[in-house]
């Protein structure tokens, strides 16, 4: 273990840089995996691995030198589905450890690093008891389901100086990055205006359906967590989770933070001064669902807008794209979203400016894992793509958003005071209440 450690702490010249990673394919990563000294291997345990949680998991084992050696799971039916899934991947690899309760994971002795992929009522005590029990995380997005929680993460990460990176991969990919050093450049002239928005034709919530007994092999207790106790539900359930406010934050946090992100990052802005939001459920009223399946929020920065727009059900966003992010400045508007991104300039406008089209170029997730995989080894901190305090800060946003909805007020923030103007409104939602017996530590 001594041995691991020295690594993790020197070894981020063995890496050769995050950069000469993503020149390997799948069968160069096994060779040279195959290579490190076992003491220089990086274990990696799994919670949560039923969507992204396993996604996550395959892009891990691209990076040499890194092995999963656990998998945690409520539902026994996703482990025994992984265990056969990571059969398939590596055929030669010594048995998994299971678990169903993630603290006993943390407990694992040989285990460097952790992802969390539970649904996000989660997030903040899984992420913090890591931290606790010696471990970097690698915690999905949304980083936190409320303000209070996202800020107790960023303490957490503190206290316990352990490599924290949020999942928002889209940090990681060279596009992105580009679009916003065009961004910086200044050539589209002053920005009054940022458009966000996400148009998902695929998403719809379930439909209503009576409650019922969990699943055979569900832990439903455990699935609930500190979320209040309700009965099972199977519309409520696994992917569904997303439209609940006891579990997560509806549209607005489960692709917000991606690209609210980037429309924050691009105008290197703080948390807004006011934010209304307008919304419903105006396309499904008929289904199981809390959070809006239709949203408008405007944010309110000193120098510009900020505008958040979502829809379930269609595909038909702004500029013929069903998500992205547009900066309209007075010469150009910069257009960007997951497949590439253009500077459609003013007719008018006497500046002339190189009009990029640009395409992806690489794989964001798998860049997402080299960096997070190279800071573990080098401990060098600054050089995470998106620390806990950046997946807090958009986390912040976005629930923001979600209290102008939930309360049907414009919300005013005090800088200072980091908090509502409205008390009412930081009882009533800056902090999740926790139930069963759980606690967030302080």
């Amino acid at each position: 273990m001594t041995n691991r450690r020295r690594f993790l702490q020197q070894g981020g010249a063995l890496v050769g840089g995050a950069t000469l990673l993503s020149a390997f394919d799948n069968k160069a990563f096994a060779i040279m995996r195959d290579r490190f000294p076992s003491a220089d291997q990086i274990n990696i345990g799994a919670i949560g691995i039923n969507g992204m949680g396993w996604s996550n998991v395959t892009a891990a084992l691209k990076v040499p030198g890194v092995n999963l050696v656990a998998i945690c799971d409520v539902d026994q039916n996703v482990i025994d589905k992984r265990l056969a899934d990571y059969a398939k991947m590596k055929s030669n690899s010594p048995k998994l450890k299971t678990y169903n309760d993630y603290r006993k994971l943390l407990e694992q002795k040989d285990i460097d690093a952790v992802i969390i992929g539970t649904p996000d009522h989660w997030h903040a005590l899984q992420m913090i008891d890591a931290c606790a029990a010696g471990k970097d995380v690698y915690v999905e997005k949304p980083v936190g389901n409320s303000i209070g929680e996202c800020r107790a993460m960023v303490a957490a990460q503190k206290k316990y100086n352990r490599v924290v990176q949020a999942g928002q991969w889209q940090r990681s990919q060279q596009h992105f990055r580009d679009a916003v050093d065009f961004v910086y450049s200044g050539q589209l002239g002053n920005i009054r205006t940022v458009k966000v928005w996400c148009y998902q034709g695929w998403m719809k919530p379930g439909p209503v359906v009576p409650d019922s007994a969990p699943p055979a092999g569900v832990d439903y207790k455990s699935w609930l967590g500190p979320a209040p106790a309700k009965p099972f539900n199977s519309s409520r359930f696994h992917f569904n989770f997303r439209w609940f406010w006891d579990y997560a934050g509806g549209l607005m946090t489960d692709w917000g933070v991606h690209l609210l992100d980037y429309g924050l990052l691009g105008m290197k802005a703080p948390v807004p001064k006011t934010v209304v939001s307008l919304g419903g459920k105006f396309a499904y009223p008929e289904l199981a669902q809390e959070a809006p399946d239709t949203l408008t929020a405007l944010y309110e920065f000193d120098n510009f807008n900020l505008v958040w727009d979502h829809a379930m059900g269609i595909d038909n966003g702004s500029y013929g794209r069903d998500h992205g992010i547009a900066y309209i400045g007075n010469n150009a508007t910069l257009v960007l979203d997951r497949g590439g991104w253009e500077v459609i300039e003013e007719k008018n406008s006497k500046s002339k400016i190189s009009k990029p089209h640009t395409a992806p170029s690489d794989n964001g997730l798998d860049k997402h894992w080299e960096n997070f995989i190279s800071v573990v080894r080098s401990r060098k901190m600054d050089q995470l793509h998106c620390s806990i305090e950046a997946g807090a800060h958009v986390a912040t946003v976005a629930q923001m958003g979600n209290i102008s909805f939930r309360s049907g007020q414009r919300v005013v923030w005090d800088k200072a005071a980091e908090k509502f103007t409205d008390d009412k409104l930081n009882q009533e939602y800056m902090m999740k209440e926790y139930h069963n017996g759980y606690k967030l530590p302080v």
